[in-house]
């Protein structure tokens, strides 16, 4: 039963801890490319290609860790199936832990 748990906190902390990570990557990011397009306004075209590209990779994580999440949902037993184990434990007098 702690592995039907330990899947659904997996789950949240995957999905968080990533998008956690993703927006600070991509905030420092930004902060970067503006001060160097603030220093040399005429290298911005460069600046915005190269930040475009390294955005697009930094959301790539948050995405695989959806993948991740999702895959790891259908790990997890339907609500007919988690009742029914929940009853035989109960019946066996066996701790839930």
């Amino acid at each position: 039963m702690i592995y039907f748990g330990l899947i659904g906190l997996g789950i949240c902390l995957a999905i968080g801890l990533a998008a956690l990570g993703c927006g600070a990557g991509i905030g420092r990011a930004l902060s970067a490319a503006l001060e160097g397009t603030a220093r040399q306004p005429e290298a911005s075209g460069n600046l915005r290609t190269t930040l475009i590209i390294g955005a697009a990779l930094i959301e790539s994580l948050t995405i695989y860790a959806l993948v991740i999440g999702i895959l790891l949902l259908g790990k997890l037993p339907s609500m007919d199936v988690a009742v029914e184990l929940f009853k035989l434990l109960a019946e066996s007098g066996k701790p839930l832990l």
